[in-house]
């Protein structure tokens, strides 16, 4: 009965895939839940205008691609969320592998491999995998997150300082700071004036009107500064030629299969980072107000969101995490919020896209000068050093490698090290009892632990062993070898698996191994307290009589190894 009721309270398919925005609308939503999305929408836009323009031009493409993702990539995300506040749009953290794939493989690489990404996504997200991402440590988080600040505030030195180089900025960290240092000459004076003054004025904006739109005030001023004073510093017009008053036309980029399986790697990089990055959001989304959002939904949006993003020319669109804080700052009701978000925006590139052309390309390298500082967690970073010596190693690896060698990389290793140094710690987490020798029938039925408080040493015929924790393959070689030292002298040997919560495959085998063992010496193995899914795994592997009896308690096993010795 208890089985049957947990079958039915289980969530079914829509329940797990339903947007956010149809839960809101079911809750009976009001005009004033209308008017408050409205005013936090228009916040979270005035926030996303600068960063979109800023974080496009660092990932090597135009300010305009970056307000078609925060557009159409940002309104997907948030109707078809399982999130009720998430934000969609460009975020720092694909700068690096944006701008990789740009210089490897042009724009239309770009937009295919986003297209790919959006499809990995979905099928992430329909499979329900979404469970599996959150499980990265977290120094592999906090390492990858501050390896990403670190590149992008290195991808800002040259419009922060106004360099001229003499060819291509260099990808790779180390030739580009090479590359920075060469030119350093040609430092522009003016550009460092805006870069600087539009870095004071957000940090005093933040310390006194904390409310106040930072970055937009900042670039406003930095443009208006650099059109009164004539100054000579590049600004969007100058490089890119302006910005487009409308969306273009949706179009497919090339699909041949040669295309599809050079880009498929960048894919995969841009999705796994896509979901790590959304959920993250989310759930920082969770923790400011109190409710909870749905992982697998919310991949299946990431991914519609990332197909329709590059079919309308935009970039990767992931969940932002300081714009999703500023959304429930705000005071949004749900993702009506989100959708009106990208609707202002689309509002401002019909009216004052000519505006964007003043803009001076070094205000917005201040912008993610500062965004970079706070993505940095470097709090985090000096807490997880002093933590303990394996997360210090995971951590510095993952950093270590996103700096100097790939993102994706780092990631993988970063995992790789903190799953082996999880599953060592787990291994010695596993603990096996001495063996009790137990002599006399009556007192083995006297009551449960009654074999371990009333055992006679003199008899050595029945062997009790128990064993605590998680039985995998890592602490199987232990367990091993401690059953190996009890000897050839026992007519029974009992196994307490009570304290087991989990046995794996390797475990199973390993106590068929010492059951077939025990059998050639005349001896049974008796199994007691086993869990159902452990009993089930060993029933799989041929656990069964005469090799290993089953027992419910550590007391009927014991008095039915002695009735076996007696007879």
């Amino acid at each position: 009965m208890i089985q049957n009721r947990m079958t039915r309270n289980r969530p079914g398919f829509l329940d797990l895939f339903t947007p956010k925005l149809v839960t809101v609308l079911r809750e009976h939503y009001r005009f004033q839940d209308l008017k408050a999305d409205f005013v936090a929408g228009l916040t979270v836009a005035i926030v996303a205008l600068p960063l979109s323009m800023a974080i496009a031009i660092a990932s090597g493409v135009t300010p305009d691609r970056g307000l078609y993702t925060a557009i159409v990539g940002g309104f997907v995300v948030s109707a078809l969320s399982g999130s009720r506040f998430q934000i969609g749009g460009p975020a720092g953290a694909f700068i690096v592998l944006v701008a990789a794939t740009v210089a490897a493989h042009g724009v239309d690489g770009l937009l295919l491999a986003t297209l790919l990404a959006g499809m990995i996504l979905l099928v992430i997200g329909f499979l329900r995998l979404g469970t599996f991402i959150k499980y990265i440590p977290y120094p592999v988080t906090v390492g990858f997150t501050s390896g990403i600040a670190v590149i992008i505030f290195a991808s800002q030195l040259k419009d922060l300082l106004g360099l001229t180089l003499a060819g291509r900025e260099p990808g790779p960290f180390l030739p580009k700071i090479m590359a920075l240092s060469a030119a350093l000459p040609s430092l522009s004076v003016p550009a460092l004036a805006v870069a600087l003054c539009s870095i004071a004025a957000i940090l005093v904006l933040r310390r006194l009107r904390p409310h106040w739109p930072g970055f937009l005030i900042a670039v406003a001023a930095g443009a208006l500064a650099t059109w009164l004073l004539h100054l000579p510093v590049e600004t969007i017009g100058s490089r890119f030629g302006g910005i487009p008053r409308s969306l273009p036309a949706p179009h497919l980029p090339d699909l041949s299969l040669v295309r599809i399986q050079e880009m498929l790697p960048a894919a995969f990089s841009f999705a796994l980072l896509g979901g790590i990055e959304s959920l993250l959001s989310a759930v920082v989304a969770d923790s400011m107000s109190g409710r909870r959002h749905r992982s697998n939904c919310e991949l299946v949006a990431q991914g519609a969101a990332n197909i329709a993003s590059a079919l309308f020319g935009g970039i990767c669109v992931t969940g932002t995490i300081a714009r999703t804080a500023t959304n429930v700052r705000a005071g949004a009701r749900g993702p009506i919020s989100g959708m009106l978000h990208a609707l202002i925006l689309l509002a401002f590139m019909a009216i004052a896209a000519p505006l964007a052309s003043a803009i001076p390309l070094a205000s917005l390298a201040g912008v993610l000068a500062v965004v970079s500082w706070n993505m940095a967690e470097k709090h985090e970073f000096r807490i997880l050093l002093r933590a303990s010596r394996g997360d210090a190693v995971v951590l510095l690896v993952t950093f270590l490698l996103v700096v100097f060698r790939d993102l994706t990389e780092g990631i993988l290793v970063g995992f790789g090290i903190g799953a082996l140094l999880f599953l060592h710690r787990m291994a010695h987490a596993v603990e096996i009892d001495r063996p009790v020798f137990v002599a006399d029938d009556d007192q083995a039925d006297s009551g449960e632990g009654a074999a371990y408080s009333r055992a006679l040493i003199a008899d050595h015929d029945v062997i009790v062993y128990r064993i605590t924790g998680a039985f995998f393959f890592g602490a199987v070689g232990e367990v091993a070898a401690t059953l190996d030292r009890i000897g050839e002298h026992a007519k029974a040997y009992v196994l307490d698996l009570s304290g087991v919560p989990v046995l794996d495959s390797t475990a199973a085998a390993m106590i068929m191994g010492f059951a077939r063992d025990a059998r050639r010496h005349d001896a049974t193995v008796h199994i007691a307290g086993a869990r159902a899914a452990v009993r089930r795994l060993l029933l799989m592997h041929g656990a069964r009589a005469p090799d290993i009896h089953f027992n419910d308690s550590l007391d009927h096993a014991v008095a039915a190894a002695r009735r076996e010795v007696a007879t």
